[in-house]
């Protein structure tokens, strides 16, 4: 199941950026800032009603959902890795073997 969610995140973040690059930049992110037309073209209509820009935010909330999902996956999962820096006692045989 892990698998499968971990898959449909990758997708997803595949998705999201190849809509974002899609989307046409509208030039005026700094016009907020006191340069450029000033307030006309924040907030159009135009903006609002985009096809790209939609599919883009339910993609980037299923985004979410999986990350969110992964994590709490991820915290209840039962399978715990050990590394260790002592070596085992076959590698040792082995080292004693060779000498």
């Amino acid at each position: 199941m892990q698998t499968f969610i971990l898959t449909i995140h990758i997708i997803l973040a595949i998705c999201i950026t190849i809509f974002v690059l899609l989307q046409r930049s509208e030039g005026g992110a700094l016009g907020a800032l006191g340069g450029g037309q000033g307030g006309a073209g924040l907030f159009t209509s135009r903006q609002a009603g985009n096809f790209l820009s939609r599919v883009t935010a339910y993609c980037f909330a299923a985004f979410i959902v999986t990350s969110l999902t992964l994590v709490i996956m991820a915290k209840n999962s039962s399978e715990v890795e050990k590394i260790s820096i002592v070596p085992t006692a076959t590698v040792a045989q082995e080292d004693a073997s060779e000498k």
